[in-house]
């Protein structure tokens, strides 16, 4: 797995062009699989959101993501980007297979909406519409879920997961230098010990000189919630070889979900 660490500029184009020759270093690299970051065609702030929206497939940034995965044989889970369908803006991740399809599509379901006095204010909802379903895809090794940002604080979300299947997560994400430092390897490492699986969070490299600065460090961690690979501050690409052997091991050696447990999140997800 490759977890790319984007540097995002105000120029769409610089940052496609970008993103695919990252693509292409990470399918060198014997990645199978590679990973943007949330926001990672458009500088994140909700000035951006409609100015930089496409629609899905038929946006540029999607037909080029789509060849950028077939010519390199990898999958791609492409961040985040916002989606424009109708009225409405998506904080929208996208997945494609080695064949340059869409496999999935999932829209950021909990929305970053937060007031910190002294440290940050920032609502999402002023300009993006939240998703309401929960999104797996299979590579044939393994079966993921998706989350964006904000959702990897919902425990639910992640248990869902976890009782669907899957034994990786992904959180393309951008944390601020306010929450960052207390919260984001925190996080992850708690939703890998929650569920017992593979996490990984893909953040913007950080850019003082933006309006929002994304904390970066972008991280994979194991699902006794060790951190194996993490990224620094720069522009750079994390590798880390997912065994689902240690999925296995892990919940067989200290099993917290039980059937009840299972019984549980099945009757949440049934519509009341």
């Amino acid at each position: 797995m490759a977890a790319i660490q984007l540097k995002v500029s105000s120029n769409k184009m610089d940052n496609l062009m970008n993103a695919i020759k990252k693509i292409e270093e990470a399918a060198k690299a014997g990645a199978n699989i590679a990973i943007l970051p949330e926001s990672w065609n458009t500088p994140y702030g909700t000035e951006y959101f409609s100015k930089y929206a496409e629609e899905i497939p038929k946006g540029m940034c999607s037909n080029q993501i789509s060849i950028a995965a077939k010519e390199n044989e990898i999958f791609v889970v492409a961040g985040s980007i916002p989606e424009k369908c109708g009225h409405n803006i998506y904080n929208t991740t996208t997945v494609w297979n080695q064949d340059g399809q869409l496999v999935a599509k999932y829209r950021k379901i909990h929305l970053f909406d937060i007031d910190i006095p002294g440290g940050i204010t920032f609502k999402e909802s002023d300009t993006l519409s939240p998703g309401n379903e929960f999104v797996t895809f299979s590579n044939g090794i393994a079966k993921f879920g998706l989350g964006i940002c904000y959702d990897v604080r919902f425990t639910e979300l992640a248990n869902i997961y976890r009782q669907k299947g899957c034994s990786v997560l992904i959180y393309p994400g951008s944390f601020n230098k306010t929450t960052g430092p207390l919260h984001w390897e925190l996080l992850h490492r708690a939703r890998a010990v929650d569920t017992q699986s593979f996490v990984v969070g893909v953040a913007p490299a950080e850019d003082i000189e933006a309006s929002y600065v994304s904390h970066a460090h972008s991280l994979i961690v194991d699902p006794m919630g060790i951190v194996i690979s993490q990224a620094g501050k720069e522009e750079e690409i994390i590798y880390a070889k997912l065994d689902m052997e240690i999925v296995k091991a892990t919940r067989c050696q200290i099993p917290v979900f039980d059937q009840r447990r299972t019984e549980l999140y099945e009757t949440i997800q049934k519509p009341s």
